[in-house]
């Protein structure tokens, strides 16, 4: 097996390599880097594990040789046992990592979420923030990885516009996710409203598998590629090195863009994996309008423009329109409590398949 020290200087040298500003014309290569980069990481990353844990263990050791209370004594052989079981699976999973070995169960699958404030000004713009964090929660509660990929904070604390990616190991990302897309409505009184009235706002909703590179590809000579610095709120400069990407695909006039990383190389990946999963969805959308009109009408049914939800704060009643089910505690809902929603929607949407 080859060295930590050759996995770091190769590591380092990719790293290098990818800070080439002449690399940004050649995606391809840049792809490819990246991949390369995210593979060494998790060796270092497991490597560091490994390391930790063998310290904890001679940590153990000394205390098992230098102890005489009973107690603390059973106490620290209980705990050697369970982390030299954890050294042998980690050196295990740091094995597989190397040979390239990977379960069915342990696939990973993703997808890109965009969420958009709509009708309601600053309200919306809260909504959507109130969005992000419930599905981050749920995220959390699914042991699913989630980052950011672009956004455009607002001074009062809420997103003109986020998007993020979810992270799963099973393949359950998607399955759990797809029908979470479309208009989402708020029936709350604000925190800025002084006579108490309850004022209604939305927020939409995209829910996109990420693509493969593998399965889909895009031509790098279609591209035109901005670099510009990045900015926060009220155009704030909270960069002021140039690491704001922007990519327009020519052909399709599809623009996207990332400024959430301080690094131009992730903002350029992450712009990359937006423009990916979006121009697939477009290809998708394409191949459907060539079928049927009964299949155009179903495609139409599950349009983002549809009103899947309200969550309506002072009945304390979240209602999902498409199923015509009420649900009730509605701050647990927002603290990411949403596997009774989700299944809900699925069985019927199941059951909906089936009898067509």
């Amino acid at each position: 097996m080859v060295s930590i020290e050759e996995i770091k200087n190769e590591y380092q040298a990719v790293l290098n390599e990818l800070s080439d500003p002449e690399l940004i014309s050649d995606w391809q290569k840049m792809e490819e880097l990246s991949k390369k980069k995210a593979h060494l990481e998790k060796i270092i990353q497991k490597h560091e594990e490994i390391e930790e844990i063998r310290n904890k263990i001679a940590e153990n050791k000394e205390i098992i040789k230098a102890q005489e209370d009973r107690e603390l004594l059973s106490l620290a052989e209980t705990e050697l046992v369970q982390l030299q079981e954890k050294l042998k699976q980690t050196e295990k999973e740091l094995e597989e990592i190397f040979t390239g070995e990977s379960r069915k169960t342990s696939q990973i699958s993703s997808v890109i979420v965009e969420i958009r404030a709509g009708a309601g000004g600053d309200e919306a713009s809260l909504f959507a923030a109130d969005l992000y964090r419930m599905y981050s929660r749920y995220a959390a509660s699914q042991g699913w990885k989630i980052n950011t990929l672009d956004s455009q904070p607002t001074e009062l604390g809420g997103f003109k516009q986020i998007t993020f990616e979810l992270a799963g190991r099973g393949g359950d990302v998607f399955e759990k996710m797809q029908y979470e897309g479309g208009v989402h409505r708020v029936q709350r009184i604000p925190h800025t409203e002084k006579a108490g009235r309850v004022h209604t706002s939305t927020a939409s909703v995209a829910v996109l598998p990420k693509p493969k590179a593998t399965e889909f590809r895009i031509n790098p000579n279609d591209l035109k590629i901005e670099i510009s610095k990045s900015g926060g709120p009220g155009g704030q400069n909270v960069n002021k090195r140039m690491t704001a990407v922007r990519i327009v695909h020519l052909p399709s006039g599809l623009a996207v863009a990332s400024q959430t990383e301080r690094n131009l190389q992730q903002n350029k990946e992450n712009a990359m994996a937006i423009l990916s999963a979006k121009l697939k969805e477009m290809q998708e959308e394409q191949e459907m309008e060539k079928m049927g009109e009964t299949r155009k009408a179903q495609i139409k049914r599950a349009q983002r423009a549809d009103k899947i939800r309200t969550y309506n704060f002072p009945q304390d009643r979240v209602t999902d329109h498409r199923i015509k089910e009420n649900f009730h505690d509605i701050e647990s809902i927002m603290n990411g409590n949403l596997d009774p929603l989700l299944k809900a929607v699925s069985e019927k949407a199941t059951s909906s398949s089936e009898t067509k």
